[in-house]
């Protein structure tokens, strides 16, 4: 099985440095301009589906690399949504340590925790892409946080890369170990 996660292109709040969360931002017209460049490079390729977060900005980007590569995209499933994270959405940097001070990592804000996010990736897996997709190579429009738990989960993260807007991450399982093909990749961007 392969899976290649993509990170939904940019908002206006990726830019003001404003963690999103569960809030339904919008793409901008730059990160409109990746995700048509990601189909791009992906036509032609292995992918046989697309399946995406629900949220908006998620949702475009899946739309406009299946219109630009050719891949069907069946619809959106609220169980790849970005984690939440409570009272912090919404927020920057600046506002965190403000609001909450220098350990606002550590503070319970209402955030959901990486086993549920977990949890809900693992639900979708089982229910509908291994049962709807099998072993056919699938692409995940999904969010950064979301993606990093995944890859946290399966011993596969590289907490040195920020996974970047319109990025694809590629994913292959050999038997019942899953590595990493391609990690945080935006080279369509620069084609």
């Amino acid at each position: 099985m392969k899976l290649g996660f993509v990170r939904h292109g940019t908002t206006t709040w990726n830019q003001e440095g404003r963690l999103q969360g569960q809030i339904d931002t919008e793409l901008t017209e730059e990160g409109r301009r990746q995700a048509i460049r990601l189909g791009m490079s992906l036509r032609g390729g292995p992918w046989q589906g697309i399946v995406c977060s629900d949220l908006k900005r998620a949702k475009e980007t899946a739309e406009l690399i299946a219109g630009h590569a050719g891949i069907p995209l069946p619809g959106a499933d609220r169980r790849l949504r970005e984690k939440s994270f409570g009272e912090m959405e919404g927020t920057t940097l600046e506002e965190r340590v403000s609001r909450w001070g220098p350990e606002w990592r550590q503070a319970d804000l209402g955030q959901e925790t990486d086993e549920a996010v977990w949890a809900r990736w693992m639900d979708f897996y089982e229910n509908v892409l291994l049962r709807q997709y099998g072993d056919k190579p699938i692409l995940v429009v999904t969010h950064g946080a979301f993606i990093a738990r995944i890859l946290q989960f399966k011993g596969l993260e590289r907490k040195d890369q920020l996974l970047v807007n319109s990025s694809l991450t590629v994913l292959r399982r050999s038997g019942d170990v899953w590595e990493t093909e391609l990690y945080n990749d935006v080279g369509h961007l620069t084609e």
